[in-house]
């Protein structure tokens, strides 16, 4: 898939933003290593910025409005609903916290902000007319997303309650780590941290970016004022790397093998 117009289905990863302390220098970062072209919002959504890749959208950003201090910056990834009500009292149920009630965003839809039992923050998405990002796996674009935390099994206890995920187990020795789907469909990864991961690394969502050339785009992350976390490596999936961009936020790049396996990053 490459490009969807309309609503993602309940429980699919649909959407994502990061809020950031200097706008300009976020998109002068993420145009020159994704290729983005954005498109500012006006003083009713606080100048909410969008990024497009091909005219599609893809995620969004913008600036605190009067958090002091602001929370670190982060992306932050929002899953599909129909229902934000019936999704809050779902995550509550399981024993997820609600960190933002669901709120309205002027025509765009509703959200609120949840954290798992894990301590990972995601978002919940009803949509009006913004429908989500309208593009996925191609180079710009989100092509794979997953959790990591230490305790995968409440982890995937959880998604499931909430969304009713199945799971693919794709464990091995001294690695856990499951693909989800909604009605047969490969959605995201719930994995676990291995053993030799600090057990004071927080729970998070990752978004995986697609790039043609990985150790380019690694390198030109570098030189725009990113840091690199983990250098680009082959897997069955494609040559990936994780880098963190100019506030510290994490994301990954992945050159995607035409010959991947399809039950992981899709």
């Amino acid at each position: 898939m490459t490009t969807h117009r309309g609503s993602w289905p309940t429980g699919t990863p649909a959407w994502a933003d990061i809020t950031v302390p200097d706008l300009d220098r976020a998109i002068a970062f993420y145009g020159a290593l994704l290729g983005w072209r954005f498109e500012r919002g006006g003083p009713e959504v606080g100048g909410y910025t969008q990024a497009f890749v091909g005219g599609r959208r893809v995620v969004g950003m913008g600036e605190p409005t009067g958090e002091d201090p602001a929370p670190p910056s982060a992306w932050c990834l929002y899953l599909a609903t129909d229902d934000l009500a019936a999704t809050t009292d779902a995550v509550t149920e399981a024993g997820g916290q609600v960190l933002l009630p669901g709120m309205e965003i002027v025509d765009f839809g509703s959200m609120a902000i949840f954290v798992d039992p894990t301590g990972a923050v995601f978002g919940g998405w009803e949509p009006h007319g913004h429908t989500g990002w309208d593009v996925t796996d191609e180079p710009g674009a989100i092509v794979w997303t997953e959790v990591m935390s230490h305790d995968q099994p409440a982890s995937l206890a959880f998604y499931q309650h909430v969304f009713g995920f199945t799971a693919d187990d794709m464990s091995g020795p001294g690695f856990t780590y499951a693909s989800v789907r909604l009605d047969g469909q490969l959605v995201c990864g719930i994995g676990g941290y291995s053993d030799k991961v600090d057990p004071e690394t927080p729970a998070a969502w990752t978004l995986y970016f697609g790039t043609p050339d990985t150790d380019a785009a690694t390198q030109r992350a570098v030189d725009l004022g990113g840091t690199v976390l983990s250098p680009p490596s082959d897997t069955p999936y494609g040559r990936m790397s994780i880098v963190s961009g100019p506030f510290g936020e994490v994301f990954a790049l992945i050159a995607e093998s035409d010959d991947r396996p399809d039950d992981g990053p899709a």
